[in-house]
């Protein structure tokens, strides 16, 4: 590795978790002195929306709640519960709970699909149904490659070739086949984690040919600092698949290689030289930890060190993260679909799912970025200061983002049976009015230029909810940025496999207020203290009509829903009037158009 540099952060590392949490997993953590007296709440920006549990750092100290409200803070612990959620959760005052009705978070194993059904309206579990679709490696392949065919390599080229054994055995053969003979691949079990079962080859007798494989051209021609290969570990947050809302953590690891890189075919079989894992490298007695996040030094750095020292060599990072950030938003696009029918046929209410995606990115010599692979359990393990610093602000941040309620008494129950939401409000119905909405601005074919911008003209209590949340959200996201929805999040539009009436709603919300956030949050202010967002009296001025000049004629909102599962929200699936025909105009939507 190259010298070691010290590098100037803005932003204050986090000071390390104190010895008398019962949790600590750092052992020489310290007490934090002169700790920083916080609210137990991160109140709303907005009238009668609820507020949130806050989650705090070790330097800082949390205030308790009142009893009433504090013996509702229970949680889950599962045997693959990090230590840092474990002290997060205890700064808090959350307490271990084992009753599978009565607590509010569970940061646990990935469940079957029809399991989500069991999740109450007022809990979190840290997946979602669906999302192995790119944790594992074989579907993140499948679905990639399904992308690429239908937009482009232009679009879709940020992963490399790849086959699934036994069944693309014929295509890799050919694959193979029109290769030089110093060809490299490698081959990595479909589900595996921790470099387990990954070896790089360059002869076909190498290949396993029976037992589930995946099989990667391999990269080899990667940037190189200090003569090591490296890669990049990026936590990305999803709060929410419908609305798409996608966070990125600014921060990271930089995980080196512990042998210097070689090409030769002879250093094939040398995992320290050829694979980033840490928990390969740390194996190795050349391998050098790195306690400290600002010095570019050993085998780990920060990925703020790993700016700033690109910097330095003159590289322009910030069309670097802008490419991040692109790939990310686009591998999570390839199985929201999928994701979406899921969440549809299992889970209650959408509040109860939120997800951290542990993405695994490489720079080849050109700069360009390749993403090798997502994990959806991504390792939290803080063997360092460094990971403590990193991995506990993250932590911190993504509770606070996941925005815990704390729900009424008589709604946690052992048998709860009548509808509630998050908040413990009996579930509203949409009106017909907002299905009417929803329809025409889902059923227009080929809009012009600017049809979509009427969208925000009258705004009706279901727009106002999802905007405050949204807004809310934005606001607590701490030291992650939210990529998606964002000022250019219009161009991703034409990816999704069908459109989804949020997305869009989203999008226009931030082209119009994305550079200057408060005229947005005081409009919605006002109407919160209106309280037009619960619905509770008909505002004249929030009930949406179809233009005049637009020819309309009779819809099965219904029939439109069969194709767009989606299209109702969790309230209305569940509590619809029975109402089968509203009217609206007849032309399918195009939503490529919008982009």
């Amino acid at each position: 590795m190259e010298g070691s540099t010290k590098l100037n952060f803005n932003d204050a590392m986090p000071a390390p978790p104190h010895t008398k949490n019962a949790f600590v997993d750092y052992p020489q953590a310290l007490e934090c002195k002169n700790q920083v007296v916080k609210p137990a709440l991160i109140n709303s920006l907005f009238h009668d929306m609820p507020s949130m549990i806050y989650f705090g750092t070790p330097n800082e100290k949390i205030e308790q709640l009142p009893w009433e409200q504090r013996r509702q803070m229970k949680w889950k612990i599962s045997t693959v519960t990090p230590i840092v959620v474990k002290n997060a959760v205890a700064r808090s005052h959350f307490k271990i709970t084992k009753r599978s009705y009565d607590w509010l978070g569970c940061w646990g194993h990935h469940m079957k699909s029809p399991l989500f059904k069991t999740l109450r309206e007022y809990q979190k579990l840290n997946h979602f149904p669906g999302s192995f679709q790119i944790g594992r490696k074989d579907r993140l392949w499948r679905n990639l490659l399904k992308m690429q065919v239908r937009f482009g390599k232009r679009e879709f080229n940020f992963f490399p070739q790849s086959f699934i054994l036994p069944h693309d055995i014929k295509l890799l053969k050919n694959a193979w086949a029109e290769g030089s003979t110093k060809q490299k691949w490698i081959i990595k079990p479909p589900a595996s984690a921790r470099g387990i079962g990954i070896q790089v080859i360059h002869k076909w007798n190498q290949i396993p040919k029976k037992r589930p494989l995946l099989v990667q051209k391999y990269l080899h021609k990667p940037y190189l600092i200090g003569e090591s290969k490296f890669d990049l570990r990026i936590y990305v947050y999803v709060t929410s698949y419908d609305p798409l809302r996608i966070y990125m953590f600014t921060d990271g690891l930089v995980r080196f290689a512990s042998c210097k890189y070689s090409s030769s075919m002879k250093s094939l079989s040398n995992k320290f030289m050829h694979l980033t894992n840490y928990s390969v490298n740390k194996l190795n007695a050349e391998y050098k930890p790195n306690c400290d996040g600002k010095l570019c030094q050993g085998h780990k750095w920060s990925l703020k060190a790993l700016w700033l020292y690109l910097n330095q060599k003159g590289m322009k990072t910030e069309q670097l993260r802008e490419q991040m950030k692109d790939v990310i938003i686009k591998t999570i696009i390839a199985s929201e679909s999928y994701v979406n029918s899921q969440m549809n046929l299992y889970v209650r209410n959408r509040y109860t799912c939120h997800e951290l995606f542990g993405f695994d990115i490489m720079l080849d010599e050109n700069l360009k970025m390749w993403v090798l692979e997502v994990n959806i359990s991504p390792s939290l393990h803080s063997n360092s200061a460094l990971d403590v610093n990193i991995k506990g602000q993250m932590v911190s941040d993504l509770l606070n983002l996941a925005g815990f309620i704390i729900p009424q008494k008589e709604d946690v129950t052992p048998n709860i049976t009548k509808s509630t939401s998050a908040t413990g409000r009996k579930s509203r119905e949409l009106t017909a009015d907002e299905k009417l909405k929803r329809v025409y601005y889902l059923s227009q074919k080929s809009p012009s230029n600017d049809f979509y911008s009427s969208l925000l003209d009258i705004l009706t209590p279901e727009d106002i909810q999802m905007l405050m949340e949204s807004e809310d959200e934005y606001n607590r996201q701490g030291q992650f940025e939210r990529i998606f929805p964002c000022l250019f999040s219009s161009r991703y539009l034409r990816f999704f496999e069908q459109p989804r009436y949020f997305n869009i709603l989203l999008d226009l919300w931030e082209q119009k207020y994305g550079r200057s956030r408060q005229p947005g949050i005081r409009l919605l202010q006002e109407l919160s203290y209106r309280k037009v967002h619960l619905g509770l009296s008909v505002d004249p001025t929030h009930v949406w009509h179809p233009p005049k000049n637009n020819l309309t004629q009779t819809i099965d909102i219904h029939g439109i829903c069969n194709l767009n599962p989606l299209l109702e929200s969790e309230d209305s699936r569940t509590n619809n009037n029975g109402e089968s025909s509203i009217q609206a105009s007849a032309k399918p939507l195009d939503i490529q158009q919008s982009s």
